[in-house]
């Protein structure tokens, strides 16, 4: 088996796992990307018979991803559409582009952040974080809504901090505003395409990497994670 091929599995096989969890949007982004990588396969196959056999399991793969996506779009335009899971304690592959990358596109214009614990330097970044992959994938972004609470030991230097951000991404054409509250508890990512994601630590879900030269100190795909749940919605505009 050739490397691509065994990448092209890799992803079908997570991609039917997801959809068994019935965790359908992460699922539809693995059948993606699979079935990019196995056509590609296919198409360098020589040996008629295991063409033939290979496009039958392609045409599978695709058909399973249509009617993942029909139900999608079926729970969406209900207003139903909800998922499920659990982040398990020391796990890793949990990234803010796992996180919410799949919602991440020309439709979003607006983003609003509540989460309480937007405080101690760790949380600023990760919310930092969190702002450039926005604007990062988010062609038509032009507001960042942040509703935290406020640090009670070093409340100016967290304004500072945010204050610093949200110049930097006036210049990308993104208006930050910046609300605190005494009161919030809950923790959610909306976004105006209709999209919510709902964690329960918020984005503070990392541990603290193994060291400063640690994989995992940057990229926090790699770092292992706390125990959380994680809620998908979609609300009907």
């Amino acid at each position: 088996m050739s490397e691509q091929e065994g990448a092209a599995v890799a992803l079908l096989k997570r991609a039917v796992e997801l959809d068994m969890a019935k965790r359908y949007t992460e699922s539809l982004v693995c059948y993606k990307e699979g079935l990019q990588l196995f056509l590609e396969v296919v198409q360098a196959v020589t040996e008629k018979e295991k063409k033939a056999k290979y496009r039958t399991k392609a045409s599978e793969y695709l058909d399973r991803s249509e009617k993942v996506q029909e139900i999608v779009t079926r729970e969406k335009e209900l207003g139903r559409y909800q998922e499920h899971y659990k982040i398990e304690a020391n796990t890793e592959g949990h990234g803010l582009q796992e996180l919410f990358g799949r919602f991440l596109d020309s439709s979003v214009t607006l983003v609003k952040v509540e989460d309480p614990y937007i405080r101690a330097h760790h949380q600023v970044i990760n919310f930092l974080r969190l702002c450039e992959l926005c604007v990062r994938e988010c062609p038509a972004l032009a507001s960042i809504r942040l509703l935290t609470g406020k640090c009670p030991q070093q409340g100016a230097e967290q304004e500072r901090k945010l204050n610093e951000l949200k110049t930097s991404l006036a210049g990308r054409g993104v208006n930050l505003v910046i609300e605190f509250s005494d009161t919030l508890h809950d923790r959610q990512v909306v976004f105006d395409s209709g999209w919510v994601v709902k964690i329960g630590r918020g984005l503070d879900i990392y541990k603290a990497p193994e060291g400063k030269m640690a994989l995992g100190a940057f990229d926090l795909k790699l770092r292992k994670c706390l125990e959380t749940t994680v809620d998908i919605f979609f609300q009907v505009i």
